[in-house]
């Protein structure tokens, strides 16, 4: 059953994907399956494979940028931009609920230097919540 939640036109979030999720991703436009989830993390769950597998099938790119509970990366950071500048159209990523993957979105997105306001309102439209991070996406948008 897809959440996909739109960020803006080429970044989409989602809780975890079911293996069916990646075919009705492609319905909608996306090119890229982005994972923010470590394999293991829900042992009952799709693990990073399998949806690369099936990502793979239905002629989409895959991308693992596993996050952990214990927070972000400058080279995670650096991942998710890496995914965004190389993604031929949508994105959508994954997370156990969508969080982690919109705040490493928001995060990466202030290093590319967008507004940070326009950061949180996207997110927030999505259902979302930047504001633990926001000190960090003003911190990235400044450089």
């Amino acid at each position: 059953m897809s959440d996909f939640r739109r960020i803006n036109e080429n970044m989409l979030v989602s809780p975890q994907l079911a293996l069916e999720d990646i075919a009705a991703a492609a319905a909608q436009g996306v090119t890229t399956i982005v994972n923010n989830r470590p394999d293991g993390e829900e042992p009952s769950a799709p693990q990073g494979d399998a949806i690369e597998a099936a990502a793979a099938a239905a002629g989409l790119n895959y991308v693992a940028i596993p996050v952990g509970h214990a927070g972000f990366s400058e080279p995670q950071v650096d991942a998710m931009i890496a995914a965004m500048e190389q993604a031929e159209g949508p994105i959508l990523a994954y997370c156990r609920s969508g969080t982690r993957s919109t705040l490493l979105w928001a995060l990466a997105s202030a290093k590319l230097g967008e507004d940070p306001d326009a950061i949180a309102r996207a997110a927030a439209q999505a259902g979302y919540d930047v504001s633990p991070i926001r000190t960090m996406i003003d911190m990235l948008a400044a450089r």
